[in-house]
């Protein structure tokens, strides 16, 4: 009984005891605080219950001075591009030029010209008023007929702010023609050799339209349209201000019989359809079962025509023989292919030097390569040619697997169609639209119709028919003889109005010399008219190549582009120049290495290093940067590996 009370006053003593320190323990932050906050000297016991200072953090490690480079150059690579795709969509946006501004409008037809046809400006593919664009947009109309070298030409003198323009073409790429030849047996890729048109109009915001030019209304300056792609065949219509026409041309058929059996080399298409057969013919050949004969003629390969192109398939024939057969074809002796060129002239490369002509008739020669000049292609049959010789009249028979046709050029559809509905007397040459020395369609409205490259030729002058009047004119003392100074009077005319006799004319005191043949001092009619005849003959046609192309493309362009400025001037206008011709010189594949090169005035060279200064002029013709490295890419392909032999 008294452990109780005692328990229980334990009890309570203890649990006093702890009130107490509670209490104490309560008060205890607020007097610490009190302390920290106005004593400058704590005491220890004060500084043992603040919590210690973290740790300072581990150092970085440092990275080496190549990770540090690139990682500068990953964000250099990634952030430039991004960047400027930026601030190039934000420039759109905030200049965006009228032109472009109508793209947003919403398409609708308009129905309009003679024939009540769809009216368009090729405002990308979509079909828009072409008044209602012309009178929103301060830029002439320029359309563009083709797509080849002239058309090319044109489009990079343009100024963008001068000039809406849109090309027609039924091809939407520009073809480097001069290397096609290397593309049928492998030697370069068909893509190394085009460039497409769209890319090419981007810098003057043109626009392309994928069709056929079927007709032109040059009273209402429309051009007539239909669609490549269009199964239907609707027509629409293209207005212009100014309009080129470089449709190019067709291959001259002579009347000759049967060439639905024969092969051209115009176009990506033709390229390929003549690997394809070249490459069938030697599989076929080296079947067991083949007969002599079959492999006599499968390996037979004819070219009607000895100009550029005939002459370099040729020598890449002989390449692709000699450097890739042996290998790929051990069933088929390299010299049981035979490769003939029938010429209608007295040599190969006529139109080039006599020099060259004679250097590589010798070199095909030497390669077996078969000539056969002064000789006429009768009859194309489907496996064989007929050709007569001018000389004897006999007629001979030449098995071929694969028959290239290359003679010449020809009027297009459109050209015919042009030539027919202009006035009457206006147009007098039966292979090309005539133009005058500023490359203006004669019998168009002047100033708006230009037609270069193939299609086109200025007239030739007939100086002879002119004689009497020429001599009158140059007279001047009335005695009906021509002294050195009238002499000289005369000429300066003549190349002012004809500039391709420059050279012919360059030496005027030989000239005077050389007509001079009673040695008078002066040149009386028979003489004057012997000098004009040898004058006209030199004053032949343009050739139909892409450096006559380009030149011309290059004028039309620069000369439109002044035009725009001072057309309300005729004074100014009238002092423009003409069209002149600058021969930059001629060159030819000949094959083994070897290439040949006219440079005018009878300069001439071919043997060691020719085939790179070939190579090295058509790289710096290129259009872009693109096709030149695709050119080294497939020139080294072939060095290291050879040719490509497949079939596409």
């Amino acid at each position: 009984m008294l452990s109780q009370p005692l328990l229980s006053q334990r009890h309570i003593h203890l649990s006093s005891t702890f009130r107490s320190n509670a209490v104490v323990n309560n008060r205890q932050p607020a007097s610490t605080t009190s302390r920290l906050r106005f004593s400058t000297k704590p005491s220890t016991a004060t500084s043992s219950n603040i919590p210690p200072s973290p740790p300072p953090p581990p150092p970085k490690p440092k990275h080496s001075r190549l990770y540090r480079a690139g990682r500068a150059l990953f964000i250099v690579a990634v952030g430039i591009p991004v960047a400027g795709t930026l601030g190039w969509y934000g420039y759109d946006s905030l200049f965006e030029t009228p032109g472009d501004i109508l793209h947003h409008k919403r398409p609708r037809h308009v129905i309009g010209g003679p024939k009540n046809l769809v009216m368009t400006h090729g405002c990308r593919g979509s079909v828009l008023k072409a008044e209602e664009i012309h009178q929103n947009d301060p830029r002439q109309r320029l359309v563009i007929l083709g797509s080849g070298w002239g058309a090319v030409s044109v489009i990079n003198q343009l100024d963008p702010k001068k000039f809406h323009v849109t090309v027609v073409s039924p091809t939407n790429y520009f073809l480097f023609t001069p290397l096609l030849p290397s593309a049928t047996v492998g030697t370069l890729e068909l893509r190394s050799l085009i460039e497409p048109i769209r890319r090419l109009l981007s810098r003057l915001g043109g626009y392309y339209l994928e069709g056929r030019a079927e007709d032109i209304d040059f009273e209402n300056q429309l051009v007539e349209v239909t669609g490549i792609h269009d199964s239907e065949g609707r027509k629409f219509y293209v207005p212009y201000d100014k309009l080129v026409i470089a449709v190019g041309s067709e291959s001259m058929t002579h009347g000759v019989e049967g060439l639905e059996h024969c092969s051209f080399l115009k176009s990506i298409g033709d390229a390929r359809d003549i690997r394809r057969k070249v490459m069938e013919n030697f599989e076929k050949a080296s079947l067991p079962t083949t007969t002599d004969e079959e492999r006599r003629q499968l390996l037979s390969f004819v070219i009607c025509g000895g100009g550029p192109t005939g002459v370099e398939f040729a020598a890449e024939l002989y390449d692709f023989l000699n450097e890739d057969l042996v290998g790929y074809f051990p069933a088929i002796p390299p010299e049981e292919v035979q490769v003939n060129i029938i010429q209608s002239a007295g040599h190969i490369l006529n139109t080039y030097d006599l020099k060259i002509s004679e250097m590589t008739e010798k070199k095909f020669q030497r390669d077996n390569i078969g000539i056969v000049t002064n000789a006429r292609v009768v009859k194309v049959n489907p496996k064989s040619v007929v050709y007569k010789e001018k000389a004897t009249g006999k007629e001979f028979e030449v098995p071929f697997g694969v028959c290239l046709w290359s003679t010449g050029v020809g009027m297009t559809p459109l050209v015919k169609a042009l030539v027919a509905k202009l006035p009457a007397g206006s147009q007098s040459n039966k292979h090309a639209i005539e133009t005058d020395g500023y490359m203006r369609v004669i019998g168009t409205p002047e100033g708006t119709v230009y037609a270069i490259g193939d299609c086109a030729t200025i007239p030739q002058p007939h100086f002879v028919d002119k004689v009497m009047n020429l001599l009158q004119e140059n007279d001047t003392n009335r005695d009906n003889v021509l002294s050195y100074a009238e002499f000289q009077k005369l000429a300066e005319k003549i190349i002012a109005k004809h500039s391709i006799l420059k050279v012919f004319l360059s030496h005027l005191d030989k000239i005077f010399e050389k007509y001079d043949r009673d040695h008078s001092g002066t040149l009386d009619m028979t003489e004057i008219r012997t000098f004009l005849m040898d004058a006209e003959k030199q004053c032949t046609a343009l050739p139909a190549t892409a450096q006559v192309a380009n030149q011309q493309g290059h004028y039309v362009g620069k000369r439109i582009n002044v035009l725009h400025d001072i057309e309300q001037n005729p004074e100014a206008v009238a002092k423009l120049p003409q069209f002149a011709y600058r021969h930059l010189g001629s060159l030819a594949y000949i094959g083994g290495n070897d290439a040949v090169l006219d440079m005018g005035k009878g300069m001439v060279y071919g043997g060691i290093g020719s085939e790179y200064l070939w190579r090295s002029v058509y790289f710096s013709e290129q259009v872009s940067i693109r096709t030149r490295l695709l050119l080294l890419m497939d020139w080294s392909k072939r060095a290291l590996f050879g040719r490509d032999i497949s079939k596409f």
